[in-house]
C-alpha cells in the first residue's frame, strides 16, 4: 500500500473517531467483565505454553481502558465507537516498547469450528492493521483465534452470542 493511501486512511479514521464522543468504560463494569471472563483457564500462558509469554498482572497496562472490543454477526469490521478505545491502546503500546499486546479473537457459537477460527481470525487482524495505522510497531502484537472455544458467556440467545463476539486485548510481558 503506498504512503498516501496509508495517510488517507489514517486521516478517515481519525475522522470517523473525532465524529463519536469519547467513552470512558465505568471501573465498576469493567471489573465484574474481567471476572466474568477469567472463568477460561489461561494457565497455559505462564507455563511456557502458547505464546511462551505471561499475561500482565491484571492488565495493569491498559489501566481503565476497555480491552475487549465487540463485532457484529458474522462480521470483523470494527464498531465506529471502538476505533477511539483502538487509538488509546495504540498510544499507550507505543509509548513503550517493552509493552506487548496479545489479541485473542472469538466468535459466537453459531457456524461451524474451522469458519468461527477464521472469523477470530479476521476480527484479531483488524485491531491489528488499527493499532498499526497508530504507530504500534508489529513486534508489539501478537494474534490469536479460539473461535467458539473460549465463550465470555454461555446460552443460546442474542444477549449471549453478543458478548461472545469480540477481540480481547490482552498486555503480556
Amino acid at each position: 500500500m503506498s504512503h498516501s493511501k496509508i495517510l488517507l486512511l489514517t486521516l478517515g479514521l481519525f475522522a470517523m473517531a473525532a465524529c463519536t464522543a469519547p467513552t470512558v468504560p465505568d471501573p465498576e463494569m469493567t471489573e465484574a467483565a474481567g471476572s466474568a471472563e477469567s472463568g477460561a483457564d489461561t494457565s497455559a500462558y505462564g507455563s511456557g505454553g502458547a505464546g511462551g509469554t505471561e499475561l500482565a498482572a491484571e492488565d495493569s497496562y491498559a489501566g481503565e481502558l476497555a480491552t475487549t472490543i465487540y463485532f457484529d454477526f458474522d462480521s470483523s469490521e470494527v464498531r465506529a465507537d471502538d476505533i477511539d478505545i483502538i487509538a488509546r491502546h495504540a498510544v499507550q503500546i507505543s509509548d513503550d516498547m517493552r509493552i506487548s499486546v496479545r489479541l485473542e479473537g472469538h466468535a459466537d457459537e453459531r457456524g461451524s469450528r474451522e469458519y468461527n477460527i477464521g472469523l477470530g481470525e479476521r476480527r484479531a487482524q483488524a485491531v491489528r492493521r488499527l493499532l498499526l495505522l497508530q504507530g504500534v510497531a508489529a513486534g508489539q502484537i501478537s494474534t490469536v483465534s479460539f473461535g467458539e472455544e473460549r465463550p465470555a458467556a454461555f446460552g443460546s440467545g442474542e444477549s449471549a452470542y453478543s458478548q461472545n463476539r469480540r477481540v480481547e486485548i490482552n498486555y503480556t510481558n
